[in-house]
């Protein structure tokens, strides 16, 4: 690079001066120790001159290449650099500026549950509600947002705030009456409206939201059974006319399928439940549901654990799909790797919900 501009006017006079200098300061005679010191001197002055005009010729040939750079570089008007960062995209990229199955927000509400959330109170004098931190995570880990739905807000905002999700997660907990029993039933009844009008809508209940829904379908409040199943896992065992296509099972690996029927891979941490037998004896809950799982609890007494509509994207589970991944408080809750698949997979097939109708701006959200 240098070599180029080093045939400058200055570096023809360096080159003269480096022509007058001595050859050598070797000889085949031996001079005194004066004339030594002599030549010592004037090779010094000498290489101190060649540094003086060294210096010149270095700098010019830097100079030019950085004007050569320069002017190679392209200098874009404020009114061109929009067409050019759009050129620039399509030389690098085959996706669009914005593809929509790239940038799709899933929202899911999740509906809050009486109480404080301190350890231990079921109840306060307050109206305070909370919704576990492991639900919005278990959520979060497929890929989706969190609208809290507060369980004693207006009517009015709790459906204005069904207008803006893609689905609806029920929680585990103790309410069974009052109000919070009445805004079940009013989620309920909109998320199979928003069904009956072509939106995929889905819903999941787990635990509480399980046993709320059975007394719902089934018009029975006394439909829910006597169970020990608290802090206890266990395994699931398949129903053997249930096809899993279609279900939340659907794309859980044969082996993590086959392990669900011997390993205790699922957390049960409840105290009522629905028997099989009860269950298909009633006509609403039969007809609504398919049975996919049952468990046994403590004394070897089997309860419906897995249920899913038949014509609805709803799915109740009477175990904890959240806890595995995402709580440590209980003794039993199994944090195998093969249980931590578990948790992903059952999150992610609420949140697999490409056809929804809802697709809202995040600023909207």
């Amino acid at each position: 690079m240098f070599a180029r501009h080093l045939s400058s006017p200055a570096t023809s006079e360096f080159s003269e001066k480096l022509s007058e200098m001595p050859k050598s300061t070797t000889s085949h005679h031996h001079p005194s120790s004066s004339n030594s010191s002599s030549s010592s001197s004037l090779s010094s002055a000498r290489y101190k001159e060649i540094w003086n005009y060294l210096w010149i010729p270095v700098l010019i040939s830097l100079s030019k290449e950085l004007i050569f750079a320069k002017a190679h570089q392209s200098i874009l008007l404020p009114s061109e650099e929009e067409e050019f960062r759009v050129q620039v995209q399509r030389l690098s990229s085959s996706c669009p500026a914005r593809p929509s199955n790239l940038y799709f927000r899933p929202v899911i509400g999740i509906l809050s549950h009486p109480g404080d959330g301190a350890s231990g109170r079921l109840n306060n004098g307050t109206n305070a509600s909370y919704i576990a931190a492991s639900y919005a995570k278990f959520v979060e880990a497929a890929g989706a947002r969190v609208i809290p739905l507060i369980y004693n807000e207006p009517p009015e905002v709790l459906a204005e705030k069904l207008t803006l999700v893609n689905g609806v997660l029920l929680t585990g907990g103790w309410a069974k009456t009052g109000l919070y029993f009445e805004t079940v039933q009013r989620i309920f009844k909109q998320v199979l409206e928003k069904n009956d009008a072509g939106d995929h809508f889905p819903l999941y209940a787990i635990c509480l939201g399980f046993e709320l829904l059975n007394m719902i379908i089934s018009q029975d409040d006394n439909i829910l059974e006597k169970f020990r199943a608290t802090d206890q896992a266990s395994t699931l065992q398949f129903v053997k006319s249930a096809a899993l296509e279609g279900t939340v099972f659907e794309r859980f690996p044969p082996e993590l399928i086959r392990k669900l029927r011997i390993d205790c891979l699922v957390m049960q941490n409840h105290q009522y439940g629905v028997s099989p037998e009860r269950f298909l004896q009633n006509n609403g809950l039969s007809r609504f549901f398919n049975i996919l799982t049952t468990s046994t609890d403590a004394y070897d007494k089997v309860y419906v654990s897995t249920i899913q509509a038949r014509n609805y994207p709803v799915t109740a589970f009477q175990w904890h799909p959240e806890k595995n991944a995402f709580e440590w408080g209980l003794s039993m809750i199994p944090h195998s790797e093969d249980a931590i698949q578990v948790t992903q997979h059952v999150a992610n097939y609420l949140i697999r919900c490409g056809s929804c109708l809802n697709l809202y701006s995040y600023v909207m959200v």
